[in-house]
């Protein structure tokens, strides 16, 4: 049996994108609670506080097509957060300049439009060399594929704070993909 080196090439690759997109970058210990954040109001916000919890991590903007996930992030959250889910929103000016506004219009612009409730860090770099610490964290944890590539990316962490699943920005907060593993990690 005769096999195109190209198409070998292909399959080699894709094998081991899998492979490293699979292995942390991180130690193993390393939890989501091990990381602070920043809140919207300039103060600090210890992921430790949250552990015990469900936490869905998505990076923000107000000036993006995705915007109007706001309101099923908001239904998510309303439905779950008694059962142990937290969501934090992530502002970031990454994708587009989306998000070019600063704390307070964020804040004004999420909870006026939307009505969001759930927690909201500062502005905040999301990818690259100059992403935060914990998105630096969470991309080595999801692997290559699973950064984010616009806003709206969302990463999944059990109650001990240990990454589940990524969904990209098209996968809407309310789809059963989100909710069917949001049901799951807070039923463990």
């Amino acid at each position: 049996m005769r096999i195109n080196p190209m198409a070998f090439s292909k399959i080699i690759l894709v094998c081991l994108l899998t492979t490293l997109g699979s292995v942390p970058m991180s130690a193993a210990e390393s939890t989501l609670f091990d990381f602070t954040l920043t809140g919207l109001d300039g103060k600090p916000l210890p992921l430790s506080q949250f552990k015990g919890h469900a936490v869905l991590l998505v990076n923000t903007a107000s000036e993006c097509g995705y915007t109007g996930q706001f309101d099923g992030l908001e239904k998510l959250w309303e439905h779950n957060k008694d059962r142990g889910l937290v969501i934090i929103g992530v502002p970031s000016n990454d994708f587009g300049g989306q998000e070019p506004g600063k704390a307070a219009e964020i804040a004004t612009f999420c909870r006026k439009n939307y009505g969001v409730t759930f927690p909201l860090a500062d502005k905040s770099v999301v990818v690259g060399t100059d992403a935060i610490p914990l998105y630096k964290w969470a991309e080595g944890q999801a692997g290559f594929l699973g950064k984010p590539t616009w806003n709206f990316h969302k990463y999944l962490f059990d109650k001990k704070g240990k990454f589940v699943a990524w969904y990209s920005s098209a996968t809407e907060p309310t789809d059963t993909k989100i909710t069917n593993a949001v049901s799951t990690v807070l039923s463990e």
